[in-house]
């Protein structure tokens, strides 16, 4: 019998046996590596899971019972119990089902999830939604170990610990977020591992001393000494919570004992368990950070570090200047290998540090670092860095320390959809004080503008570049502040591009020229600040002035393009290309370029429409 297609809604698991739960198992981990294989995902942390998600769905009653899964990267089994098998095809493709949970998307997805951190907050919330509206359901947030480096959980645990709202926080302990798990939780989580003496003498003897009250009393007195000596302090206990585990996350049997013993207890309950990332799969159980995000058609002879990308750029040209300035130094949150910094962490260690999950800390870490003639590079994906915007803005800008952010990631980023989409970024750090924004049309140019922002630029400096690939465009000028380049000359139209939409602007100049319409092509270089005698002394004599920019239009370059063209008296029509202000959707790349109306085809036919009949092209 083929059990994962017996399966449509959690009531058909429930009809299960033990024996049958584990071969569904096994069918849903190998159903979702070929999938994975085809479309890309995060293999390695669902497939850990497996069993621990298949637990929840049999002792709790999803959607009366509310899942909410930290970060998502682990809801693949919880979809295919859900009812979206026959859908999971189309994970992570345009009009197809998101690799996260989504509510728009399913009853069982009770909240959306993409960043890390923040499910015990939106679990507390629906717990006293629960006691205000005396509706005693479970509400239960399954954290993995890499977000336990997120000050947001601890400010929510705090909050609940002494709260009388019911809660469950399983943590799923792999020992990895996306590269290896670094810090003192970390260490403590590895201690727990190795000291479950304590609960089990803690339980043995509640056990037999329950109907004596004397001895119970006595028993709870010395409890914190006795787990001390056992336990060393066990800071979820000491945040209010009681504490199970460690156990085998992925020892299906015991995972519905430990589920169906917590659900029947009032007070708020943390569940340690222990998984393997990359479960059932072998290259996956060996190298899980590989296998952690992967790209369609990935296999264990494959390495995604293959290949030129602004990741791999930036971090070699940080490493050369290193070993030019001893000031320089490192820094990344829990995405050292992702954001290219890998080579930089093996020749200086002592002057790379992974913080975790905890962008603000990282930024403000910057910060203090700065004060002291240091010279700190953060590494961050676009989408990531907003989940610092105070720090940025009171720490960093108010104070004018020179910070370096290398933002990765900027712009459209494709399948992992709009919680992971860069296009943010210019909105938010156009607007803050003394911070200067740069981005490279290429990979040259990138090194070209680390190397000035490293080791010229003085105040916070803010490079941002894309996740796809660019072709090499010759560059004439060094990288002086505030100031562009005319990459093409022209005549009819001013065309005026942001980063790496420089490959589609002159896909578009090549099209216009087909039709004897004579395009001036802009490189930036500088979103903030603009360079402004370079723009408005190239309007002369334009018929329309085009602004390319990957990343959303409110707060954009083009809208701040539009304000000083409005100031100056220039009265030429102007059409900004970039992407409207709603969720951007998962999607490939290309295709999402196409829906909003951005390839150089669809722009070409737009510009031409503002156009004469005929060019000034001889």
């Amino acid at each position: 019998m083929d059990l994962l297609y017996s399966v449509n809604s959690p009531k058909d698991l429930k009809k299960l046996n033990t024996s049958q739960l584990k071969e569904y198992v096994n069918q849903a981990r190998k159903f979702i590596t070929e999938t994975v294989s085809k479309n890309g995902g995060h293999l390695a942390s669902n497939l850990g899971v497996a069993e621990l998600v298949v637990a929840m769905h049999y002792v709790f009653n999803s959607p009366r019972d509310k899942f909410i899964f930290d970060v998502g990267h682990q809801c693949y089994v919880h979809k295919l119990i859900t009812g979206r098998r026959d859908e999971f095809e189309t994970l992570r493709q345009f009009g197809g089902i998101s690799g996260f949970p989504k509510r728009s998307e399913s009853v069982h997805d009770v909240f959306n999830t993409g960043h890390s951190s923040t499910s015990v907050s939106a679990a507390l919330g629906m717990a006293r939604a629960s006691h205000i509206k005396d509706e005693n359901y479970h509400v239960i947030a399954c954290v993995g170990d890499g977000a336990l480096s997120g000050g947001m959980l601890y400010e929510a645990m705090a909050d609940a610990g002494h709260s009388k709202d019911r809660l469950v926080i399983i943590i799923n302990d792999n020992e990895m977020a996306i590269s290896k798990n670094v810090g003192a939780v970390s260490s403590h989580l590895s201690n727990l591992r190795t000291a479950n003496f304590y609960n089990r003498i803690k339980n043995a003897t509640q056990k037999t001393f329950k109907n004596s009250p004397g001895i119970t009393s006595f028993l709870s007195r010395v409890k914190n000494s006795i787990k001390n000596l056992f336990l060393h302090d066990n800071m979820f206990e000491s945040l209010g919570f009681r504490y199970f585990g460690p156990y085998d996350g992925n020892d299906l049997d015991k995972m519905i004992k430990i589920l169906n013993h917590v659900k029947n207890i009032d007070d708020n309950c943390v569940i340690h368990v222990k998984t393997v990332k990359g479960k059932g799969y072998g290259p996956a159980e060996e190298k899980p950070a590989l296998f952690h995000g992967m790209s369609p058609a990935l296999n264990e002879t494959e390495n995604t570090s293959l290949g030129r990308s602004f990741s791999k750029v930036m971090g070699n040209q940080l490493s050369k200047l290193a070993k030019e300035n001893s000031d320089i130094v490192a820094i990344t949150a829990a995405m050292g290998q992702a954001t290219g910094l890998d080579g930089f962490a093996k020749e200086f260690p002592n002057r790379f540090f992974d913080v975790g999950m905890a962008e603000e800390h990282a930024v403000t870490m910057a910060g203090g670092l700065a004060t002291q003639g240091i010279v700190p590079v953060f590494a961050v994906y676009s989408s990531f860095l907003q989940r610092a915007y105070d720090q940025i803005l009171h720490d960093i800008c108010l104070q004018n320390l020179h910070v370096v952010f290398c933002i990765d990631r900027a712009g459209i980023v494709g399948e992992d959809g709009e919680t992971h989409q860069g296009v943010y970024d210019i909105a938010f750090l156009r607007h803050m004080p003394n911070m200067t924004i740069l981005a490279p049309s290429d990979y040259c140019e990138l090194e070209a503008m680390l190397s000035y922002a490293v080791n010229e630029h003085k105040g916070p400096v803010a490079i941002r570049y894309p996740k796809t690939p660019v072709i090499e465009s010759p560059h004439s000028l060094p990288i002086i502040f505030g100031k562009g380049e005319i990459s093409q000359p022209g005549g009819d139209v001013l065309i005026l591009s942001a980063g790496d939409m420089l490959g589609k602007a002159q896909e578009v100049r090549k099209i216009l020229r087909q039709d004897r319409i004579s395009a001036m092509l802009i490189n930036l270089r500088f979103l903030k600040p603009l360079d402004m005698e370079l723009i408005l002394s190239n309007t002369v004599g334009k018929n329309v002035i085009v602004i390319m920019e990957n990343a959303v239009f409110p707060g954009s370059v083009g809208e701040s393009i539009i304000t000083l063209l409005h100031a100056n008296n220039i009265n030429i029509p102007v059409i900004p290309f970039a992407f409207p202000d709603m969720p951007i959707p998962h999607g490939k790349t290309d295709e999402l370029f196409e829906v909003f109306g951005l390839t150089p085809m669809q722009m070409t036919e737009e510009i031409k429409a503002f156009l004469p009949t005929k060019g000034t092209l001889i």
